[in-house]
């Protein structure tokens, strides 16, 4: 009987423990809620017209700035769905693609865009990119069709951000996806219709902190309970799949299985970046130069540690190919498998990381997405005498309707086995590359750039995206995968762009000197000396 006694106190005591870990992980939640919160209201004196709202006045510091586009750069579509697809595909040499977010996505982006993107906005007086472009040519229509591709490609990409917290969630706390789209959605919604973009950046800032410390201290977790880093390294070399490779030791290699196609993720996912509005749009905001040259050091280090981190630790996935079947479960389900026998307290950590990662991301895209459909769209349409009042509440208005928007998109391709979306929101990031890097790029740095270049751009890489979801069988089969094929439209875009410009109609020289002289104020200094020097 001592022995069976002994037993039942033991169960008993364990229940307590996990009772109490449970409830500390909902304080944790609530206490990070709550703080997402009052930030968006703190910061309602910041969002009462409409520069404010959508840019934070332009008055953004470097910490802010940097923070905001690493944290909607990396959601947790690259933390779970990138980081356990890459990682599971190339091994080890997953890590590539995080070297070349800091590297192409972080650092030459900013050095590339930054200062440029930030003063010849401010010279056009525009808040979006379809502003941009339609000022920057004098064309509505231009306005407009770059306002509808981003309509139409970014809610799918929003929808994609609830991914990977499912599992996520019921590991952690036992509860039902939907309550999480939900919740997740309502307080997203409250700090970025109370305070706007400043509230969002501040919430960036914070949400990436946690993402920081959060993706050291999983790496170490995961790794240790394998032994170490050599130990883990060794246990990958010995793994083998005659499927990808005959290769002994590919996993842990250099270049992986298929550097090929590794080659083709890396640019997708680092040069990508350089025409999505939502990251773009983060240049605008910044405050003066000296902010442009800290953010971007500020930005590179966090892309090299989140970034860098996710795919690196997404490389070890294979060695736990004993609990994951990727058949039945797809790569959505290598990182939470890896996370499954961490402490609860560490779950915790995990999901609050994920949480971050996607919050931040979401408020980013639905301010990108509601901006864009009244300053381009609605104002230029339907609603042509809006004002300074109207066009604020309408932002606002948006902001709920296109949450609403993805969170039903989340649970429908929860609930049932859709496909069509899916495939959507895995093309959203090509097509919104392929169609605006090339044309914003040259617009900011040649003269030449034409109105129509930027045209047959916009509607040759997102067409090509559509092609690939629907027809993608009568492509070559290089660029049949839709990364693949993004790649190919962004390339295309920076070849198209120029030889269109050279033969099409160039716009009024008068427009055009207007837009490039931000680049060449002139400045005059007192001089020091006025004698003349001895011959």
């Amino acid at each position: 009987m001592g022995c069976v006694y002994s037993k039942q106190e033991s169960d008993a005591h364990k229940k307590v423990y996990e009772k109490k870990v449970y409830v500390l992980k909902v304080v944790v939640l609530i206490i990070y809620f709550a703080v997402l919160v009052g930030i968006g209201f703190y910061c309602r004196k910041n969002a009462t017209d409409v520069n404010g709202f959508v840019l934070g006045g332009r008055s953004v510091g470097p910490w802010l700035t940097a923070f905001a586009y690493g944290t909607s750069y990396f959601s947790a579509v690259v933390f779970v769905g990138y980081a356990g697809q890459f990682g599971w595909r190339y091994g080890i040499a997953a890590t590539w693609a995080g070297l070349g977010n800091a590297v192409i996505g972080s650092l030459m982006a900013w050095a590339i865009l930054g200062r440029r993107t930030r003063l010849m906005t401010q010279q056009l007086d525009s808040a979006t990119m379809p502003e941009f472009f339609g000022r920057r040519f004098d064309s509505r229509a231009l306005k407009l069709i770059a306002s509808i591709i981003i309509f139409i490609f970014l809610i799918p990409y929003t929808a994609s951000l609830y991914n990977g917290l499912s599992r996520l969630f019921a590991m952690a706390f036992n509860i039902d996806y939907s309550i999480c789209i939900i919740l997740m959605a309502i307080l997203t919604g409250i700090y970025v219709i109370a305070g706007g973009y400043m509230a969002t950046a501040i919430n960036d800032f914070i949400q990436g902190i946690i993402m920081l410390f959060g993706i050291v201290i999983v790496i170490v977790a995961v790794i240790m309970s394998k032994g170490g880093f050599m130990a883990a390294l060794e246990g990958l070399a010995q793994v083998s799949d005659p499927e990808v490779s005959n290769i002994p030791g590919v996993f842990n290699s250099f270049l992986g299985p298929d550097p090929l196609n590794l080659m083709f993720v890396v640019l997708l996912t680092s040069l990508g970046t350089w025409g999505l509005p939502q990251m773009v749009q983060k240049f605008y905001a910044i405050k003066d130069e000296s902010s442009i040259k800290k953010g971007t050091i500020i930005s590179t280090l966090f892309a090299v540690v989140v970034a860098g981190g996710s795919y690196f630790l997404g490389g070890f996935g294979r060695l736990f190919s004993d609990q994951i079947d990727i058949a039945a479960n797809g790569y959505d389900s290598v990182v939470p498998t890896m996370l499954s026998n961490l402490s609860p307290a560490l779950i915790a950590m995990v999901v609050i990381l994920v949480l971050s990662a996607s919050m931040s991301t979401l408020s980013s895209l639905v301010i990108a997405s509601s901006s864009t459909l009244t300053i381009d769209f609605l104002k230029e349409t339907v609603a042509k005498n809006m004002d300074e009042k109207k066009q604020l509440l309408t932002i606002r208005i948006w902001i709920v309707i296109f949450i609403a928007i993805s969170a039903v998109i989340a649970l429908i391709q929860y609930k049932s086995s859709v496909t069509f979306i899916a495939q959507l929101m895995g093309i959203s990031w090509g097509a919104l590359a392929g169609a605006f890097l090339a044309p914003f790029l040259y617009s900011l740095y040649w003269k030449g750039t034409t109105k129509v270049a930027c045209y047959v751009s916009f509607f040759f890489g997102s067409g090509l995206m559509i092609w690939n979801m629907l027809f993608k069988n009568t492509l070559p089969a290089i660029i049949q995968s839709p990364i693949n094929c993004g790649v190919i439209a962004m390339v295309a875009g920076l070849i198209i762009v120029p030889i269109v410009s050279l033969f099409t109609k160039k716009p009024e020289e008068s427009l055009v000197e207007d837009a490039f002289s931000c680049y060449n104020r002139m400045a005059y200094v007192q001089v020091t000396t006025s004698l003349p020097d001895e011959e």
